[in-house]
């Protein structure tokens, strides 16, 4: 049967057809949602003009009451499918009423709307974006003993072999369709509690920062939901001497990365203090349950900023302290964040936000 199956799956489509799928963030501004359906190909990366508009239920997704469920995708940016191969895509759509108006929980269209006004800025992101592999049938993390705890943390961070390393395979399948599908993916690494691992999306511009970065969640739950494991995006999975999940924001303008760009950088470091619990309100939920001062965290509570040092809120790398200019990291935002959501923040805080007005 699985090899009939397979065969199906595996099967050249000759009609000149594809599938496309849409994809698409659910109510809970976490959840991702998606469906298929048959379009006229061959459609490249930069065709999506040409993509026609769909709907879907959002009554059923925590977006629209039952008595008027009708809720729009607009598609806004095309990747290849590394599952079903050929010329088949994935869509990231974002939604909006009948009327056209963006749903409220349409992040996209607000990001966008504040990228717009900052173009000239050409505004940089790299997202690191750190999660937990657990095992399906108990939510206990990918290689831990049930009920019970590996050694200590030390051994894991970018570590290898058999006791260190848990879930390498599904890690490198991900790796792998990112860059298949057009994902600007920059790197992958295990992380700090075992079980845990990161990958970083980046440099991207503006918008494209959140469009690929929900690309590679997509994807890498696809990838979990065929090997068999769950994907959580918790800040602080396991509670006690672990550490937590974030999804560090590295950010630059031209500004920044040209000559003088480290009194710009200071600028809008200070810029970020003046706004901190804004910020921290925008940064995911859970998130105070990570930002204790420990585990390579500030306290969530207190702003704080420091060159190579990662217990502060932003970082400054010795590289940029050195050359006087470059990019800084934002370590406040939570793996649960939304990137349109932090990037398009930190845009506004850095570029338009005036304090005095």
């Amino acid at each position: 049967m699985a090899s009939s199956i397979d065969q199906l799956k595996n099967i050249e489509i000759t009609t000149g057809e594809i599938i496309a799928e849409y994809i698409w963030i659910g109510g809970s501004g976490i959840d991702i949602r998606s469906k298929a359906r048959t379009l006229k190909g061959p459609i490249g990366p930069n065709d999506v003009a040409k993509l026609p508009k769909w709907n879907f239920d959002g009554s059923s997704t925590g977006q629209a009451p039952g008595d008027d469920s009708e809720v729009i995708l607009y598609p806004q940016a095309i990747f290849k499918d590394p599952f079903r191969g050929g010329d088949n895509i994935l869509v990231v759509c974002d939604c909006y009423t009948p009327q056209g108006q963006p749903i409220p929980t349409n992040k996209r269209a607000v990001a966008a709307a504040i990228f717009d006004k900052v173009k000239e800025h050409e505004a940089w992101f790299g997202l690191e974006q750190e999660y937990t592999l657990m095992q399906k049938d108990v939510k206990w993390p990918l290689g831990w003993p049930t009920g019970g705890y590996p050694a200590p943390q030390g051994p894991y961070y970018c570590g290898t072999g058999a006791d260190k390393a848990w879930g390498r395979d599904i890690v490198d399948a991900h790796y792998k369709a990112c860059l298949y599908a057009g994902v600007k993916i920059s790197g992958i690494n295990a992380e700090v509690m075992p079980g845990q691992w990161e990958f970083q999306v980046g440099p991207c511009t503006g918008i494209e920062a959140g469009d690929h970065l929900w690309m590679g969640r997509y994807l890498l739950e696809r990838v979990t939901e065929m090997a068999g494991v769950v994907l959580t995006l918790d800040p602080k999975p396991i509670d006690g001497d672990w550490n937590g999940a974030g999804c560090h924001t590295n950010y630059s303008t031209k500004a920044m990365r040209e000559e003088g760009g480290y009194e710009v950088i200071l600028k809008a470091i200070e810029k970020l203090g003046l706004r901190h619990k804004e910020h921290i309100a925008a940064y995911g939920e859970g998130n105070e349950r990570r930002l204790t001062g420990k585990h390579e965290t500030a306290d969530v509570n207190t702003f704080s900023w420091g060159v190579a040092n990662r217990g502060c809120s932003v970082r400054v790398g010795r590289d940029t302290e050195a050359q006087k200019k470059g990019y800084f990291e934002d370590r406040r935002p939570a793996s649960n964040m939304d990137p349109y959501v932090v990037t398009s923040k930190i845009a506004d805080t850095t570029i338009l936000w005036d304090p005095k007005a």
